[in-house]
């Protein structure tokens, strides 16, 4: 995977993976150790370790990729009705058609023009957002953050209407990224005056 990480952790993420694709209902470290021939511990063990979840899925997906790519950005809403949960806040859900109280979910894909499919690339909790920082100059910096991992599958971004503002586009094409998305609703335009 191009960069040298634990042997230990691969096998173990297999194994976990298998079990919460094989278990029905509630999954915590008591059900796993029930279904596997490790200890609940154990378990615990391989979940506070760090993994580098954008390295292992880049590595997966470019095994499948065909030809011309592009990745797609787009943050989701999960409802939430605690106020106890870290970083519940407003978000927009697209279904409602307003903001709701919940949490937020940003999602990368590699969209795989030429077969028409895409693949899971990284996720995000939208999270510790700074007093001095936009929304969507959060999502930029985060991006911005990945950007020499990102940048090695496509610099194309692809993004919704929402993220046609100047606070988000220009720090991404500084970068040398190119972000394809559509104009806002209250786009404001200036037409160039041609005199006749």
């Amino acid at each position: 995977m191009g960069e040298k990480i634990d042997a230990r952790i691969p096998t173990s993420f297999f194994e976990v993976l298998i079990l919460f694709l094989s278990i029905k209902g509630k999954i915590n470290f008591l059900q796993l150790e029930r279904f596997s021939e490790k200890c609940e511990q154990s378990f615990r063990y391989i979940f506070e370790r760090p993994f580098n979840f954008l390295s292992f899925n880049k590595a997966l997906t470019k095994l499948h990729i065909q030809g011309k790519t592009a990745i797609a950005f787009d943050p989701s809403y999960i409802s939430k009705s605690g106020k106890k949960t870290s970083s519940v806040g407003y978000f927009w859900s697209g279904c409602a058609g307003r903001a709701k109280w919940g949490l937020e979910f940003c999602g990368l894909a590699v969209l795989d023009l030429s077969r028409h499919t895409a693949f899971h690339l990284y996720g995000f909790q939208t999270i510790d957002i700074k007093e001095d920082e936009t929304l969507v100059q959060f999502y930029g910096n985060k991006l911005l953050a990945m950007k020499q991992d990102i940048k090695s599958i496509s610099k194309y971004i692809i993004a919704d209407a929402y993220f046609s503002k100047v606070t988000f586009i220009e720090p991404l094409n500084l970068e040398g990224f190119d972000v394809v998305s559509r104009f806002r609703d209250d786009a404001n335009l200036q037409y160039i005056f041609k005199c006749e």
